[in-house]
């Protein structure tokens, strides 16, 4: 016994509701030829006669009364696959999966989402976090549309990176700590934050990576008290007196009173990036999220700078 076509059951439902197998086909613009083959395909794949002619009228059998009602769950079911395959060629939903940063999922996309979803009601947006490589091999596998990362990244002719924003990265400091500092706006060095309970985001970022290389490049050894993966709650010890750390700006833009904010010297910055594969389709939904994107972390500071 083989399965019906959706085009035989259609043309049964027309006949079981028109009575006749040339009113069917006139309906489903087909011949009635056509349309009573349709019929006899039908059967002969299902092995039982599910349509017969009492009183002038084509009228279901037995067998073919109890085929109705999975027939027109069926035919409801492919006009849903119609209606929801529409909905994404005209432009009204989507779906968009992101990589990210921690820090970048907290203090970026939240008020960028709810825009996105303004402008896209129908665009469903998943988020997943995790540190650069991770991300990137996510990204590479197609399990992800769009990565958003701090550079350096590793290259790949697959991916392209377009550059951002840039983020400074700052000494956030207990209050009471920083009045044995310079005054207020002087730049703190390596030196001088090594010599203070250090509280660093945990290794394996980054920024990690950044903060790290630019003690080395200061001949400081560092020696943090504690690693977190939380920036929220880096903030949370740092305003206990704990400790001091370096975070990015983009987490810094609250913090709290007990808490003091230090540019570093020399400056330290990281470069915030998306990267697309290279055979992404841009649809309606990625690219209002980079509209938004764009519009969330100022006006880029670059271009393209992924592998040729």
């Amino acid at each position: 016994m083989g399965h019906p076509t959706l085009r035989q059951l259609m043309t049964f439902l027309a006949a079981v509701d028109s009575g006749s197998i040339t009113s069917a086909a006139k309906s489903l613009h087909l011949t009635q030829p056509a349309a009573s083959q349709q019929l006899r395909d039908l059967e002969r794949a299902l092995g039982v006669r599910l349509l017969e002619r009492a009183k002038g009228r084509i009228m279901p059998t037995r067998a073919g009364e109890a085929v109705v009602a999975a027939a027109r769950r069926t035919q409801s079911a492919a006009d849903d696959i119609v209606a929801a395959a529409a909905a994404f060629r005209d432009g009204a939903a989507g779906r968009v999966r992101v990589g990210t940063g921690a820090t970048a999922c907290i203090y970026l996309l939240p008020q960028m989402l709810a825009r996105v979803k303004r402008r896209m009601p129908g665009l469903e947006v998943t988020v997943a976090t995790g540190n650069t490589p991770d991300i990137l091999d996510r990204l590479e596998a197609g399990a992800l549309d769009i990565a958003l990362v701090t550079l350096p990244m590793r290259t790949s002719r697959a991916v392209v990176a377009t550059r951002l924003a840039i983020d400074p990265l700052l000494a956030l400091l207990p209050k009471a700590r920083a009045k044995a500092f310079a005054p207020d706006g002087a730049g703190i060095g390596a030196a001088q934050l090594a010599g203070l309970p250090l509280i660093l985001y945990e290794a394996g970022s980054n920024t990690r990576k950044l903060v790290d290389d630019w003690f080395a490049r200061a001949s400081v050894t560092a020696s943090p008290i504690m690693e977190l993966g939380s920036v929220e709650a880096i903030k949370v010890l740092v305003a206990s007196g704990l400790g001091a750390s370096i975070l990015p700006k983009l987490a810094l833009r609250e913090v709290a009173r007990a808490t003091v904010v230090r540019p570093l010297r020399p400056a330290l910055n990281r470069d915030l990036a998306y990267v697309l594969r290279k055979d992404k389709v841009i649809d309606r939904g990625l690219r209002v999220f980079l509209d938004e994107l764009a519009r969330a972390a100022g006006k880029p500071a670059g271009g393209r700078i992924g592998a040729p």
